[in-house]
């Protein structure tokens, strides 16, 4: 029964979710309709891409809280480079490089200096938010070029076409999922997560592993940003505040155990929906800004309950 609810729980929590929004029905025939479950899904791109990193992060047994504030800094490097007539092949690399370079900044400091990644990417999480800011003159960057604008929408939001962002997300969940179980660095990453002294008298250079784990998870926050950028069409410094707890929630709600040494993309996947239909349905229900952010914390706490009772039982 444990396997069963393991495998299948962010299944079923997705439906409870989209069942408990259905129940009113003065919001259920526009939560059903498929043009609501359309912009369910595109609002899923930025939440389930940067959570793609933060599960490697937490399958290794770490944590980053900076990736909301380095989704801003990128989505400015990404505004900034078109401001000054820069292609979509240009801005695309510098975006993710600058995500992964502070993803490095980050793993370095975690693994070869073995500080706490609590502690570290706190401190990233405000150097990232503060370059931002400096970057873009603390104001937003616009620009004319619309090399990236159509990425995050479809020309009629009311027909079944996806925005190229789901595709890429989509793309990219599965590309990992078979990097995570099917390398031979996919599964140093859950060695690491399980039992990291172990898994360094076994062979593995567990530095030069966390370090980059930490960078490729940068890049998926970098990828993030632009996928922000997409869809504000200006570079904010201040978007995504918070965001990186919608990330880890969805981590940890999709299977991932905080302690690390498991986790999935397919569960990791299922959380960034469940976190998106909820704020999608708050919405819909006309609940407060306020309420909303309380009803997500709910959730994360009770997530990482569910995390330490799998744990307990499974010792």
């Amino acid at each position: 029964m444990n396997k069963i609810l393991s495998k299948f729980g962010p299944f079923l929590g997705l439906l409870l979710v989209i069942a408990l929004f259905s129940i009113p029905g003065e919001v259920r025939e526009y939560f059903l309709s498929v043009s609501n479950f359309k912009i369910i899904l595109t609002q899923t791109v930025i939440v389930a891409l940067a959570a793609l990193g933060m599960t490697m992060i937490i399958v290794s047994g770490g944590i980053d809280l900076s990736a909301g504030s380095v989704i801003a800094f990128t989505s400015v490097i990404g505004a900034l480079g078109l401001k000054h007539g820069w292609s979509a092949w240009a801005v695309v690399p510098t975006v993710v490089a600058s995500g992964a370079f502070l993803g490095l900044l980050n793993g370095s400091a975690i693994a070869g200096l073995r500080m706490t990644p609590f502690i570290i990417t706190l401190g990233m999480m405000g150097i990232a938010r503060g370059a931002g800011k400096w970057m873009a003159s603390n104001e937003t960057v616009n620009y004319t070029n619309p090399a990236i604008n159509g990425w995050m929408t479809t020309a009629d939001p009311y027909d079944l076409s996806m925005p190229p962002g789901a595709w890429v997300a989509v793309a990219l969940a599965i590309a990992t999922a078979i990097f995570m179980r099917r390398t031979v660095f996919g599964r140093q990453i859950f060695a690491i997560g399980s039992n990291e002294a172990t898994a360094r008298l076994c062979g593995v250079n567990t530095v030069v592993t966390k370090a980059l784990i930490y960078t490729i998870a940068g890049g998926f926050f970098g990828l993030a940003g632009l996928m922000q950028l997409a869809r504000l069409r200006q570079g904010d410094p201040t978007v995504a505040i918070g965001v990186e707890l919608d990330i880890i929630a969805a981590v940890i709600i999709g299977g991932a155990s905080l302690s690390g040494g498991a986790g999935s993309i397919l569960g990791t996947m299922i959380g960034a929906l469940i976190m998106s239909v909820l704020r999608n349905g708050s919405q819909q229900m006309g609940w407060p800004t306020y309420f909303q952010e309380i009803m997500i914390g709910v959730v994360i706490i009770v997530a990482v309950f569910l995390d330490r009772l799998r744990a307990h039982k499974s010792a």
